[in-house]
């Protein structure tokens, strides 16, 4: 399991969906392969026309009808060899480019249910996609932890699942599902990364033994890692209808900001955002009711 780590698609910033990257590939494959069976047919029809000129050109002994019949061949054969000529020297078919948020837009993203750091009432949620076997998501842990810091209340983060590696992610992140279920998703998200991440040992006897530690009813722990299935795939399906691909994505306020971006960049949309909440609020919103009626009732509903 530990080689199977290493397997992985990975974009400049974030993990990327190896079912996503799949599909582009074959539409991609498929685009060049009518091309390529375009130039064959072009090229054949060429062949075949070169070939009767040819005979004709041995058969003829002045008769007028066959001049004329020579002629009408090379007028075809020079059409075709300059349409071979045209598809040859045009550039391949361009990749399927993967649709993603628009950054100046705001989605209604969802939060009720899923784990969150942060008050209520905090004017600015951070929604995060992501998984336990991407070095990305690894990697921003610390800027989100400053973001914290440095925001207080004003800030909170929710947590989704999305796993791009389901080879290695999946069982970690229904494990995490359970532990939410009881209360401790953030007991048992620390160990995952402390434990499992670091050490590359997501199997699933050693992520159950992560979940002992942490003191869960494991009774009830193997009983909702079944429900969790169900739960995480729903999770999956409604991120990617707001454009996830890769992981870590964000939604700052319904904003979107992809992969293991540096505090700066975070910084630069929750101080916007901080700033439109502020002024709902002096408007008569209330904080807690914020990103329901302000972010999700009034945000896009999907991609």
């Amino acid at each position: 399991m530990r080689a199977a780590w290493f397997v992985v698609v990975l974009s400049i910033a974030g993990c990327v969906s190896s079912g996503r990257f799949a599909r582009l590939e074959r539409r991609m494959a498929a685009a060049e392969a009518a091309q390529a069976k375009s130039e064959f047919e072009l090229r054949a029809s060429l062949a075949r026309l070169e070939a009767m000129l040819g005979t004709l050109a041995g058969s003829i002994d002045g008769a007028s009808d066959a001049a004329a019949k020579a002629e009408e061949l090379r007028v075809q054969l020079e059409k075709l060899a300059a349409e071979v000529d045209a598809k040859a020297k045009a550039a391949p078919p361009a990749r399927p480019a993967r649709p993603q948020p628009d950054p100046a837009k705001v989605y209604g993203v969802p939060v009720l249910g899923f784990p969150v750091k942060g008050k209520a009432t905090a004017l600015v949620t951070i929604v995060r996609a992501g998984e336990y076997a991407c070095p990305f998501c690894e990697k921003v842990r610390g800027t989100l932890d400053q973001i914290s810091t440095t925001y207080g209340d004003q800030v909170r983060i929710v947590y989704r699942q999305y796993v791009v590696h389901p080879q290695v992610a999946t069982y970690a992140s229904q494990a995490a599902c359970a532990a939410n279920h009881q209360g401790k998703f953030w007991d048992l998200d620390k160990l995952l990364w402390d434990e499992a991440f670091a050490k590359r040992e997501f199997e699933p006897a050693q992520i159950d033994a992560l979940a002992t530690r942490v003191g869960l009813d494991m009774t009830r722990y193997r009983a909702d890692l079944t429900a969790c299935q169900a739960e995480n795939a729903k999770d999956m399906a409604e991120l990617t209808k707001f454009g996830v691909g890769a992981t870590p994505a964000f939604f700052i306020n319904g904003r979107f900001l992809s992969g293991a971006q540096p505090f700066p960049a975070f910084a630069q949309l929750i101080d916007e955002e901080l700033a439109k909440a502020k002024a709902a609020v002096k408007a008569g919103t209330k904080p807690a009711k914020y990103y329901e009626q302000e972010i999700v009732k009034k945000g896009l509903p999907s991609l």
